[in-house]
């Protein structure tokens, strides 16, 4: 006659805790990453200020404001920072411990 088998029965229960993490709703963004996301978009709103301008009220005159350190240099300078910063503020996430991730299957 077949035998029958007997598997160990586990009626431990999870921690109170850990189901909550489990159920808990996770934002891709944490607060963190709003604050450098915000500052990136006052990075770039300052250099597309500092862009503006330079131009004559007359269409036949030349205006060499055109070409300020300000607009050719600074301005794109601080745009580039704010892109970066904006794709740090993407890519960011903190470190946890290694309690308290999930194991791997």
């Amino acid at each position: 006659m077949a035998t029958e088998i007997k598997r160990p029965t586990t009626t431990a229960k999870k921690p109170l805790k850990t189901v909550e993490k489990k159920n808990r709703m996770q934002f891709a963004f944490e607060r963190k990453n709003y604050i450098i996301l915000l500052s990136g978009i006052f990075l770039i709103i300052v250099g597309f200020l500092l862009l503006a301008g330079g131009g004559t009220k007359d269409p036949n005159q030349f205006s060499y404001e055109l070409f300020s350190t300000q607009r050719m240099v600074t301005a794109p300078i601080i745009l580039m920072l704010g892109y970066i910063t904006i794709g740090v503020a993407i890519m960011y996430k903190e470190k946890t411990n290694q309690q308290e991730q999930p194991p791997v299957i």
